[in-house]
């Protein structure tokens, strides 16, 4: 069987990602790696949140717990208008990284189920990734199962949020842009 590392941004997207691999016959282990997201109060509820759902649906999950405002922000530089392509790369090469060192075979990410992220943007995060590291990415595109894996998750109680999680998002949320 392969050894799938799962990047988990979140419980809720996690739910039908996992459920989805399950059905191909996989079982992923869980990473939760996201240093884009701010505040620290909702860093800290997503993170519950996957071990929650991770522990609900007795699936292994590592965490590495860097909350990362600062080498966010460093990363973006003077681009913000290109932050989104960074923050996929920056989180991409450390999965990668982990997958490699842990032995995995290949990795995929749950930011590919959600129909607001930008899908090519993190393939081809994924994919340069996955060759600076010698691991596969596994490419799914779960945004069918977007729907399904919200209502799935507010049953279960998990904490939804309203915004991707980095601060520029955050602003876009409450000043309507």
């Amino acid at each position: 069987m392969k050894r799938v590392l799962l990047h988990a941004c979140c419980g809720p997207c996690a739910v039908m990602c996992v459920e989805a691999l399950r059905e191909e016959g996989l079982e992923p282990s869980l990473l939760w790696y996201n240093p884009n997201i701010h505040p620290y109060t909702e860093y800290v509820l997503r993170r519950d949140s996957l071990s929650t759902f991770a522990a609900q649906a007795e699936v292994e999950v590592s965490v590495l717990d860097e909350y990362g405002l600062r080498p966010f922000l460093a990363a973006m530089g003077p681009d913000v208008e290109n932050r989104c392509a960074v923050c996929y790369s920056m989180r991409m090469d450390r999965v990668a990284h982990f997958a490699a060192e842990n032995g995995f075979e290949c990795f995929a990410t749950t930011l590919l189920i959600s129909p607001y992220q930008k899908y090519e943007q993190i393939i081809e995060a994924g994919e340069r990734a996955a060759k600076a590291h010698g691991v596969a990415f596994f490419e799914r595109d779960f945004r069918p199962l977007f729907r399904e894996g919200q209502r799935a998750a507010k049953e279960m109680g998990l904490y939804r949020q309203k915004y991707c999680g980095c601060i520029f998002s955050e602003e876009e949320r409450f000043s309507g842009a």
